[in-house]
């Protein structure tokens, strides 16, 4: 089994070592995922990465490279047509736990009030800020 940085006080460490226990769906060597036990909708999954980091970019490439797999597959075997797969880093950005999570939330095609309800305050940019934001980014990747 590959190195693991672990958080003793993490509800999430905790559930991937077994001393909480969890609705379990897929287990591998990086990925850990179960049945979410405050769901917004029938079959509200997580995936988690084995290795405990706050924030996405915390936790190494290695251990992130199977999630969205594991979350497609959840989503194939509850025969969803419509989802969102949501991430969230920080507390101010809806983060709970301090440990990485993918939600799967199915979204029923006959509600408009089950699943994730999303508002998005979309703006229209400014293209020359947008330019410049760009190369700025750009330039350090």
């Amino acid at each position: 089994m590959a190195s693991h940085n672990t958080d003793a006080n993490c509800i999430f460490c905790k559930i991937i070592k077994g001393d909480i226990p969890s609705f379990k769906l897929i287990e591998t060597e990086n990925v850990y995922s179960f049945l979410d036990i405050g769901p917004i909708a029938k079959g509200h999954a997580l995936a988690i990465p084995k290795y405990h980091g706050a924030k996405l970019h915390d936790v190494p490439d290695e251990h992130l490279g199977e999630i969205l797999a594991t979350l497609k597959k959840i989503a194939i075997a509850q025969g969803v047509e419509n989802y969102n797969i949501l991430q969230n880093n920080g507390k101010i950005a809806h983060q709970v736990v301090d440990h990485v999570h993918f939600h799967m939330i199915p979204k029923p095609s006959d509600s408009d009030k089950e699943g994730l309800v999303i508002g998005w305050p979309a703006q229209q940019a400014d293209m020359a800020e947008l330019k410049q934001l760009h190369e700025e980014i750009k330039g350090k990747l």
